[in-house]
């Protein structure tokens, strides 16, 4: 009984967190939903009969609207999930929290512009591949602009990202001679139901996300990034001897390797980059690598990704791209 009981305060505490540093200030409903999850011991029970990586609040709650749309109050999320539970446990063991934000390019790109060029991009977790088209996209940093170039007859999105401290905001997008990405379940962006799941995963409120989600797959589908089925921990060496030894390559990664539990597979991962040729940008929750976040400022606020490059702090970024607080060199 005790063993239960901490499970379900373990559950109720991610949510409760989830709520505190993610959801407030960025969706009031999700926020609420959250707090009524943290309070509900039904709901923590069904979620506690998921296996543990089926339990984080982005699948649950992203399932819920998918298939019933969002709940108006906590009461109605409670009777969805006596009624229905089994629809809902379904999904969230078919599908994954594969976010794919390409908002974040925002961040990456003053990393990425610095670098000799042209650039050979390797990302980890690459979902639909959306983060591999950074050269594709408009970037508006407030006392900067750079335009998309024309993307075969579609409306590149332009995202608008905070930029605070001394951001070396690039003059020019980079040169990509090479692009691939790894993920256990790649996305395709021509797959209708695929790409309504993503869209799925963008909150409540948040519709200049969604639009730019759109726009982002739609420059995607005019020419699609390679993305391979692969596991990070075992193929990365296989697919980085792909890349051409004329470009430089970059091995990124953003929100990824926080779903990877074990702090040795995380600290294998980075030592195998680390012994590679390849340039390592992080762009991850502090937690993700210890070691590089105690050589870090500390964070202007709750809730904030560290952007790090070969195992260097630079950057305090907002996990969906939409601000960097630039502390480095």
């Amino acid at each position: 009984m005790g063993d239960r009981i901490s499970e379900l305060e373990r559950i109720a505490g991610r949510y409760a967190a989830f709520a505190d540093d993610e959801a407030r200030g960025a969706s009031d409903i999700y926020e609420r939903l959250a707090r009524a999850v943290a309070g509900s011991t039904d709901i923590l029970e069904f979620l506690a009969s998921l296996p543990a990586d089926r339990q984080q609040p982005n699948l649950f709650l992203a399932a819920v609207r998918h298939l019933f749309g969002v709940p108006a109050d906590e009461r109605q999320l409670a009777a969805i999930v006596r009624d229905r539970r089994e629809a809902i446990r379904g999904l969230m063991l078919a599908r994954t929290t594969q976010t794919n934000e390409p908002a974040r390019c925002a961040v990456l790109l003053p990393l990425l512009a610095r670098l000799p060029q042209p650039l050979a991009l390797l990302e980890v977790g690459a979902s639909a591949g959306l983060c591999l088209l950074p050269d594709r996209y408009g970037y508006d940093y407030g006392s900067a602009r750079l335009e998309a170039p024309g993307a075969g007859g579609s409306a590149a999105p332009m995202f608008r990202c905070h930029a605070g401290g001394a951001v070396p905001i690039p003059g020019a997008l980079p040169k990509i001679a090479w692009r691939c990405g790894i993920d256990l379940n790649p996305i395709d962006v021509n797959d209708r139901a695929a790409t309504a799941w993503l869209e799925t995963l963008v909150w409540p409120g948040q519709e200049h996300r969604a639009a730019n989600l759109r726009s982002a797959i739609a420059v995607a589908q005019a020419d699609p990034p390679r993305v391979v089925r692969g596991n990070l921990l075992t193929d990365l060496a296989a697919v980085m001897a792909d890349a051409p030894q004329s470009a430089t390559l970059v091995v990124f990664h953003s929100a990824v390797l926080g779903y990877v539990s074990s702090a040795t597979d995380r600290e294998g991962f980075a030592e195998q980059v680390r012994r590679s040729r390849a340039v390592w940008i992080s762009n991850e929750v502090p937690g993700a690598f210890p070691d590089i976040a105690k050589t870090a400022p500390a964070a202007p606020r709750r809730g904030l990704f560290l952007l790090a490059i070969d195992g260097s702090p630079v950057a305090w970024t907002g996990p969906h791209g939409q601000s960097i607080a630039w502390f480095g060199p």
